[in-house]
């Protein structure tokens, strides 16, 4: 399994950037209060410019609870042999900037976002990109 770390945002493989823009969806894993893996389906984008991931999602969800709580995450896409996974630490942001951010990448991905008042947005900080060789190449 190749393995990109540590991260290096101006030389991400293109094929790595390029599964990260097609319209698929992701698998967020988070942890319970448990310590039980917690997999719902998301949106997910890879942002180069501000060298981040991000999710959005509603205030109250499960995962936002259980992301304040411990902010280890990861997020899964998977294309039939090719997939990619994102692990990392999540921060949750409420301030219009970040929310609006999240929301301009998700809509480039996949579509404009409907009006949520309860939106936050998940800042997920990448500490390694995972890969099968079709999209990480020589990691």
């Amino acid at each position: 399994m190749p393995v990109l770390h540590p991260v290096d945002w101006s030389a991400l493989p293109a094929p790595l950037l390029a599964f990260w823009t097609e319209r698929h969806l992701c698998t967020l894993s988070t942890l319970d209060r448990h310590g039980a893996p917690h997999a719902v389906a998301v949106g997910a984008t890879v942002d180069v410019e501000n060298q981040c991931a991000w999710v959005i999602t509603g205030r109250g969800s499960q995962k936002v609870a259980n992301l304040r709580r411990d902010a280890r995450l990861s997020v899964t896409q998977v294309d039939r042999a090719r997939w990619s996974s994102i692990a990392g630490t999540a921060e949750v942001l409420e301030d219009e900037a970040s929310i609006a951010r999240a929301c301009e990448m998700y809509a480039a991905r996949y579509r404009t976002p409907r009006p949520n008042p309860d939106r936050v947005a998940v800042r997920i900080t990448v500490e390694r990109f995972l890969g099968s060789s079709q999209v990480l190449p020589g990691a």
